[in-house]
């Protein structure tokens, strides 16, 4: 439940009654006025200040009621629903439906249906004529397949509100869930017309169309909710989509990436198409694409992911460097770096990189178990194990991390705790649409039918996962299967599958390793691969890679660089702690008057220009170049702010592009190490 769900409520229940006897005490209008500033923690001290004042005050129990839900505390907010229902006066229908609507949330967040449909019943019998409640309980019937009972509640919003958007969206989605695409579709079609900018209309109604294999009506109706909004419907269905569909698909996407070639949406979108099928180089190029538009940390890892599944760990460190480069805290990003360093043969700085990762977030269950594997590799048993122990107190339900341990206590000789870890990796994994390591289990067990029944199984549900035949090859490996390891290492690397610096460390393979036959496939598809020194930013040991200082002189504090936007002479600021670009209200307009903007380079979806072509506060333009020293950056999106005591502030969204920046304030110079291409 977000926060601003919280200010709707607040909003609804102050509109409504006004002229009925609510609190006035100070701390109860202070807790309003917390929630109001989305300040949950200070809400919840003054309601909790007002019920010690005045402990039968109802409705301080109803805000306390609904904030601990939302802070998932759901005892305490049980509590407080049911003394806000004790005090709260019976006339007073808004909070008392508030109550029950809340205490309903809170039985469903504790999985108690039978609960949570009596509360909202006893709302609806309050006020038979608030549509949220029938919406609150026909999720409930859906979810549980009830279409009938659902829909019935649907219609009584469509009863309540004749234009109740979504009235008609929940009877669609019945009706896809039960395929009766033409139905949904009818239903759809009407949401589109009462809300022609509400993407999901398209994107449910493209649901329908799949159904239907109307390829060229879903394809179009993918198209409108991406344009409206970054639809996860619709970007779900984007990538999911199969030939003829996806080449359909893509080929509107790049005419709508040809339409708005400021917009990144539309490359990126491509990107992650070509990434989900596999095809990563064109991937790197799309998201490459979107990068020239708007830097984002998201699109550079994306990319290092592409260059990590084709193999080039290299080119992945570089661009998850340009990730951290712009947010240096994103801790799944130091993840995949450490990841890379590993890949590369620096199993030392993968460890050294969880090491720090683990001092930010020390209750990171997946980085022990993924820092005792490296050490495991690296011949640290006892190190491993310390880890894995503790993956296993933080997850308990993770059970690679007791296959691993099981390993190295089997290793060990300690063979009774081996095996109550593989058996605890079957308890687990208790059917197979769970499986992912139990394999191993079986095969530490010495259960070999059960491990070739299980890989197999796994292996069934994609046969052209990479990863997959490479576990059954080790699997076989350890069984000392020489044939059956090298067929599925042999498909393994035919998928794809890149990972020569752990193929190299992996003991699973030493049964064949050896031998010919493996030596030649490596042969066959290895690739040459540097590995990383150096802890660093990627790139600064490349020969591609230069060094340029840039001078800049300090105002009151700041620094400040000569450039030219779109040709005009001006000044940016260099601030490391702003991650996007801004440019003055003042200057914007001046350029807008002056030629130096036109009505092309106002983008987005925010406020646009207004009758007299000024722009306002908010709005995004793209700046189509950027020149300072011998750099220029091109098509830099900027928001319009208000107050800036400077014409331009570049931040790393736009100077991430470039690489690593030092700041030299002795000799009042920027050192800017990049890709010669700049």
């Amino acid at each position: 439940m977000k926060t601003k769900l919280l200010i709707a409520m607040l909003l609804i229940l102050q509109l409504g009654m006004a002229a009925q006897e609510r609190p006035n005490t100070y701390n109860y209008q202070r807790g309003v006025e917390a929630i109001k500033n989305e300040n949950v923690t200070e809400a919840l001290d003054y309601f909790n200040r007002d019920i010690a004042e005045n402990p039968k005050n109802g409705y301080s129990y109803s805000w306390i009621a609904m904030l601990r839900n939302h802070t998932r505390e759901y005892g305490r907010a049980l509590t407080a629903a049911d003394l806000a229902l004790k005090y709260i006066p019976k006339k007073d229908v808004e909070y008392v439906v508030f109550c029950y609507s809340t205490r309903a949330k809170v039985y469903l967040n504790l999985e108690d249906t039978v609960k949570a449909l009596s509360d909202y019943s006893s709302a609806i019998r309050c006020d038979p004529k608030l549509s949220s409640l029938y919406e609150e309980l026909a999720q409930i019937y859906f979810n549980q397949r009830r279409f009938d009972l659902a829909e019935a509640d649907y219609k009584k919003m469509i009863e309540l509100d004749p234009g109740s958007v979504m009235g008609y969206m929940g009877l669609g989605r019945n009706a896809n869930s039960q395929k009766n695409w033409q139905e949904a579709i009818k239903q759809f079609d009407y949401v589109t017309k009462l809300a022609s900018d509400y993407s999901s209309g398209y994107a449910f109604r493209a649901e329908s169309f799949v159904g239907l294999e109307k390829w060229n009506e879903a394809t179009d109706d993918i198209i409108s909710a991406i344009s409206l909004d970054w639809d996860r419907k619709a970007i779900y269905l984007a990538t999911t989509l199969k030939d003829p569909a996806l080449t359909m698909l893509i080929s509107k996407m790049k005419v709508q990436a040809a339409k708005s070639p400021n917009e990144m949406t539309w490359p990126y979108v491509l990107g992650m198409l070509y990434e989900q099928h596999r095809q990563y180089d064109k991937a790197v190029q799309f998201y490459s694409d979107a990068n020239a538009i708007s830097v984002s940390p998201v699109t550079y890892r994306r990319i290092a992911e592409c260059h990590y599944e084709n193999g080039d760990f290299g080119q992945a460190l570089e661009n998850i460097n340009k990730a951290l480069n712009i947010d240096s805290t994103d801790v799944d990003n130091m993840s995949l770096k450490a990841n890379y360093y590993y890949e590369m043969g620096e199993p030392e700085l993968a460890v050294a990189e969880w090491d720090v990762i683990l001092k930010k977030v020390p209750d990171y269950a997946w980085g022990y178990y993924r820092r005792g594997w490296f050490k495991e590799l690296m011949g640290d048993n006892d190190g491993a194990i310390d880890d894995l122990s503790m993956a296993i107190v933080l997850d308990p339900e993770y059970a690679y991390s007791y296959a691993s341990r099981g390993d190295i206590y089997k290793k060990m000789g300690k063979i009774e705790l081996a095996e109550a870890d593989f058996k605890k990796v079957i308890e687990l994994e208790d059917t197979p649409d769970k499986y992912e390591c139990i394999h191993y289990a079986y095969q530490g067990l010495g259960q070999y039918d059960k491990a070739i029944a299980a890989v197999d199984s796994i292996i069934a549900r994609d046969d052209s996962d990479a990863g997959s035949h490479y576990d059954a090859a080790c699997m076989y490996s350890r069984m000392k299967d020489k044939e059956n390891a090298l067929r599925h290492l042999e498909r393994a690397l035919e998928l794809g599958y890149r990972r020569f610096a752990h193929i190299a460390k992996d003991f699973d393979l030493d049964f064949i390793r050896d031998s010919e036959d493996f030596k030649q496939l490596i042969e066959k598809y290895s690739v040459s691969q540097a590995p990383v020194h150096s802890s660093n930013s990627a790139g600064k040991n490349d020969k591609n890679m230069v060094t340029t200082e840039v001078p800049f002189v300090k105002e009151n504090g700041v620094c400040k660089v000569k450039c030219q936007i779109n040709g005009l002479p001006l000044h940016f600021v260099f601030d490391t702690g702003a991650s996007d670009v801004t440019l003055s209200l003042v200057e914007a307009n001046f350029m807008m008057k002056n030629g130096y903007l036109t009505g092309q380079d106002v983008i987005g979806n925010q406020r646009y220009m207004d009758a007299n072509g000024d722009i306002s506060v908010g709005t995004i333009i793209n700046l189509k170049s950027v020149d300072f020293a011998d750099f220029n950056l091109t098509n830099v999106r900027a928001t319009v702010v208000r107050n800036q005591n400077a014409p331009l502030l570049l931040g790393q969204s736009a100077l991430g592009r470039l690489g690593r920046i030092e700041i030299d304030n002795h000799e009042l110079v920027l050192r800017i190490t990049h890709s010669k291409e700049y």
